[in-house]
């Protein structure tokens, strides 16, 4: 199984919208900026169909270190989450034979 990067993503873009890859590039960059400074912000990004983007807060633990089985404190933090839209969800589960 393979992946797709951004720039492969970034000239498939280029290629079906006939502009440069160099605008495109900044087209995407754009759009993550966005993404990111909105997610920052603690705002969530709702793309129909998609999916969505959130930020979930995790509070206080205590982790084990797997080397030492220490005990170790984590602090708070936040981390986006991404939760998988229907029509993408179908459209995945479409192309499972695949």
């Amino acid at each position: 199984m393979g992946k797709t990067t951004k720039s492969e993503i970034i000239e498939l873009l280029s290629d079906e919208c006939h502009i440069s890859v160099r605008e495109t590039w900044k087209i995407v960059e754009t759009i993550l900026d966005t993404m990111s400074d909105a997610l920052g912000r603690g705002e969530s990004i709702e793309l129909r169909g998609f999916g969505t983007f959130r930020i979930k807060q995790y509070g206080t633990y205590t982790a084990r270190n797997p080397r030492t089985q220490e005990k170790v404190p984590v602090k708070p933090k936040k981390l986006p989450v991404f939760t998988v839209g229907k029509e993408l969800k179908e459209a995945v589960n479409a192309n499972r034979g695949t």
